[in-house]
């Protein structure tokens, strides 16, 4: 558990250093076995002390260390999608944040598909509805929803993905991050879209989630 804990401690470093988590907001997890290992409630991701992080069952117990975040519901709702994930971040950067303020783009994915790396990195992005931070009806709906995501925008709040490593989970949030502030930068412009032949090929060879022939019936080509 101490690798993790030093990971965990050098992630959010790296968060805090990419500016993607201001103050005392965003948490992170790591899974291990049966627990996750998961930071602290009102902590500074750039902060972190080894012997500060929680320890939590798989059904919620804190189990060990600081009481953690109020976000232990939805991390737990993430890693119960995929067995295969052993990592969540979750963080309230700054163009993410305001992306999430407006209407999705489709009811697939609250960023259009207009540049390849968030396709290859992270794939579509749902947006949910808002509940407040903590509320665990925000880790029904994302336990619930039948869309296969491993990144998302919770409404009015913030970012979250779900990943086998915490590398990747970091790489997509860093990625939702730019893909939401280009999106606000073409707000209200016309813009090109990649069209299906391309997503198909860039999602399929990267092995990330995009729904085919999303319905756009009614969906402008401006933001």
């Amino acid at each position: 558990m101490t690798d993790k804990r030093n990971r965990l401690i050098e992630a959010g470093r790296e968060l805090v250093d990419a500016g993607l988590s201001p103050g005392r907001s965003g948490n992170m997890s790591i899974r291990d076995g049966d627990t996750i290992l998961m930071t602290p409630t009102n902590s500074s991701l750039g902060s972190l002390r080894a012997d500060e992080l929680s320890v939590v069952a798989l059904d919620g117990t804190h189990l060990d260390g600081p009481r953690p975040s109020k976000e232990v519901p939805l991390h737990l709702a993430m890693y119960a999608r995929d067995p295969r994930d052993t990592a969540v971040v979750h963080v309230h950067s700054a163009s993410a944040t305001a992306l999430s303020c407006l209407e999705p783009w489709s009811a697939h994915t609250a960023i259009m598909p207009v540049t390849p790396y968030l396709l290859m990195k992270v794939g579509q992005v749902p947006l949910f509805p808002y509940f407040a931070p903590g509320d665990p009806r925000q880790a029904d709906a994302i336990r619930s929803s039948p869309l296969e995501f491993r990144g998302a925008l919770l409404a009015n709040h913030g970012s979250i993905a779900a990943f086998p490593t915490l590398a990747q989970a970091q790489t997509a949030v860093g990625e939702i991050e730019e893909a939401a502030q280009t999106a606000l930068l073409l707000h209200g412009r016309p813009y090109r879209l990649l069209d299906d032949a391309q997503i198909r090929e860039l999602t399929t060879a990267n092995g990330t989630p995009w729904t085919p022939a999303q319905a756009r019936e009614g969906v402008a080509t401006t933001v």
